[in-house]
């Protein structure tokens, strides 16, 4: 049980879990994932946060197989600039640690977007909250449970 399961468990949204053997030598979290449990990786999505030029932090949820764009994050926070938010930070706003961030459950509710590519799935997979813990739902239960909203804030590698 991770504040995520919590989460979506009190707000009574189907979800599945899936787990794997985390290999703390793995480079990308997201990858490790998508390669595991056998997934399409433009399925399974990193949570990542960024920083405004004010200090704000944000959330940006985008397909493990690309990259955030921030020009375009900044854009659709209304905000001048983002750059990638500093760990530390990130660690505790969130409550949970790099490369275990979930976007659900989050100590601090922060503004959250989402990739619109998420839409065109049935269910995406986030992370649940720690490293080896995946958590599949619709795309429309975790924007409604993130207050996040859908924008072009990914862009392929």
């Amino acid at each position: 049980m991770t504040p995520a399961t919590k989460q979506l468990d009190q707000a009574r949204v189907t979800y599945r879990l899936h787990r794997y053997e985390h290999d703390p030598k793995a480079e990308s979290y997201g990858t490790e994932a998508a390669d595991k449990l056998s997934l399409d990786p433009s399925r399974v999505f990193k949570t990542l946060l960024a920083a405004s030029e004010t200090g704000e932090l944000l959330v940006a949820i985008v397909p493990v197989n690309g990259k955030l764009n921030l020009k375009n994050l900044a854009t659709a926070a209304r905000v001048k600039k983002a750059a990638m938010a500093d760990p530390v930070a990130a660690q505790r706003s969130t409550g949970y640690l790099v490369g275990g961030i979930s976007p659900l459950g989050q100590k601090k509710r922060l503004r959250t977007f989402v990739d619109r590519s998420a839409q065109g799935f049935d269910t995406i997979f986030v992370s649940g909250g720690r490293r080896g813990l995946e958590i599949e739902l619709a795309p429309a239960d975790l924007a409604q449970h993130t207050q996040g909203e859908f924008a072009d804030i990914g862009r392929s590698d």
